[in-house]
């Protein structure tokens, strides 16, 4: 549905209490299907407007999910207006800088936002799943699901992007260790995950992390989450840093009655890679079908952070087919 600039001003005014818009500025924003927009008030104070172009079933739940993670303490900006019927939804202002935005900052001020967002996080992972039952989330992480992200990477990454033949991206994915990764991990015990928690959907608001781009919640693991966050394309973080990062989120649990299951980073650096394939087959898919050539550029670190984590696999975990396609490359 198209609405003109005049009809979001107008909607705006409508929605939003005491705020007499004046003018509408766009905001390209990464890989969504959605149109966003920075409303500025006669005041001077400014609201987010997203336009969902209901590409999307799952953009509808925003403003639920966003009422549900704040009332268990999560970060994320608070809900102004929704119009269900036009697809609009006014967001609380956080700014313009996101945790990306300080990528070529000195460890030193960026551990402290990557604190904040690890503490944000671990309050999402700590919710009940049985709390969260009169919600609609997204299909939950199994075996299925993280074949079809296995299947996307070699489709749209090795195919469309590298030009790699169908019969080797079909022996590669029915290769044992594939089948073995999404089978070990489908049979891990699921709580609430962002699923997309990357640097780029992290504001930095007064100094803290506050969450966006959470609509695609679901059960999950909260390793996925924080390889997302860790291993990252799009920013470079060094080893002792996602080393110092991980070991701070296992500390915040022996404050908590939740005590952090065995073998958890070795769990991580599974979901590492099988996330990383994911974000590949974005890349891919992205750059080729939606006419996005500028997410090519993050292939090159996304391979790389990929050949590092298949090398700090545990040995009973090693994709050697998957390592032996992306040496080539």
């Amino acid at each position: 549905m198209n609405i003109s600039d005049a009809e979001l001003l107008s909607q705006t005014e409508e929605k939003i209490s005491e705020f007499l818009p004046v003018a509408l500025q766009s905001i390209e924003k990464g890989g969504s299907s959605r149109r966003f927009f920075r409303v500025q008030s006669s005041a001077g104070d400014s609201a987010i407007l997203v336009h969902d172009l209901g590409e999307k079933e799952e953009n509808r739940h925003y403003a639920t999910l966003a009422g549900f993670l704040e009332g268990h303490g999560v970060p994320v900006p608070k809900v102004l207006g929704v119009e269900h019927s036009a697809g609009l939804l006014w967001l609380e202002d956080l700014g313009s800088q996101d945790l990306w935005a300080s990528r070529n900052e000195e460890w030193t001020i960026r551990r402290p936002l990557y604190e904040s967002a690890l503490r944000g996080a671990a309050r999402l992972h700590q919710i009940p799943l049985s709390e969260a039952m009169e919600l609609h989330l997204q299909k939950a992480f199994d075996a299925r699901l993280y074949r079809w992200e296995q299947e996307y990477f070699a489709e749209h990454c090795l195919g469309g992007i590298f030009g790699i033949p169908e019969s080797t991206r079909t022996n590669l994915l029915e290769n044992p260790t594939m089948l073995h990764l999404a089978d070990q991990l489908a049979a891990r015990p699921r709580q609430l995950i962002h699923r997309d928690f990357q640097s780029q959907n992290i504001m930095i608001s007064g100094g803290a992390a506050v969450f966006i781009d959470f609509q695609g919640m679901r059960p999950g693991l909260a390793q996925y989450d924080l390889a997302s966050l860790l291993c990252d394309p799009y920013v470079e973080i060094t080893k002792e840093e996602r080393r110092e990062m991980l070991a701070f989120y296992q500390g915040l649990f022996c404050q908590s009655d939740q005590a952090m299951a065995s073998g958890f980073e070795q769990v991580f650096w599974q979901c590492a890679a099988q996330r990383l394939m994911q974000a590949l087959g974005a890349y891919g898919y992205l750059s080729i079908h939606c006419g996005k050539p500028a997410f090519r550029a993050h292939v090159v670190p996304a391979m790389r952070n990929l050949r590092e984590v298949l090398k700090a696999l545990h040995p009973d975990d090693q994709l050697n087919e998957l390592d032996s396609v992306v040496a080539e490359l």
